[in-house]
C-alpha cells in the first residue's frame, strides 16, 4: 500500500526513537483541504482501532480507513533541502495537484 524510501525510514526511526509513546508510528490521514480538494496529515501517534498499518524497516505507518484508497501506490520520501526539509508523499492516484504541493485531488 505505502512504501518508505530509505531516507524516510531512516528519519522515522529517529522521531520515534526520541518519542515517548511506544508503539508509535507515522500516521499519514487524508483530510479534505487545501486548494486542490484533499491533503496530507502527518504525525507520530499510536494505533488505533480499525487502522492499517505498514510496517518498513522496524517502523510504522499508521493509515485511517478514510485515508486507505486514496494512499494506495503511495511513496512516502524525506527530503531536506535549503528551503526546509521534510516528508514528501509521491501519489500516483494524484490527478492535480496545487502549486506548492500540500494539496491534490483524485
Amino acid at each position: 500500500m505505502v512504501t518508505l524510501t530509505n531516507e524516510a525510514t531512516e528519519r522515522l526511526r529517529a522521531l520515534v526513537a526520541e518519542g515517548d509513546e511506544p508503539g508509535a508510528g507515522l500516521r499519514v490521514e487524508v483530510v479534505p483541504g487545501g486548494c486542490s480538494g484533499f491533503e496530507y496529515a502527518l504525525s507520530l501517534q499510536s494505533p488505533k482501532d480499525g487502522d492499517e498499518i505498514v510496517e518498513s524497516g522496524g517502523v510504522r505507518v499508521i493509515i485511517d480507513r478514510f485515508s486507505v484508497p486514496y494512499l494506495l501506490g503511495v511513496e512516502l520520501d524525506f527530503e531536506e533541502s535549503f528551503q526546509g526539509s521534510g516528508f514528501v508523499v509521491k501519489n500516483p492516484n494524484a490527478t492535480a495537484s496545487c502549486g506548492c504541493g500540500k494539496s491534490f485531488q483524485t
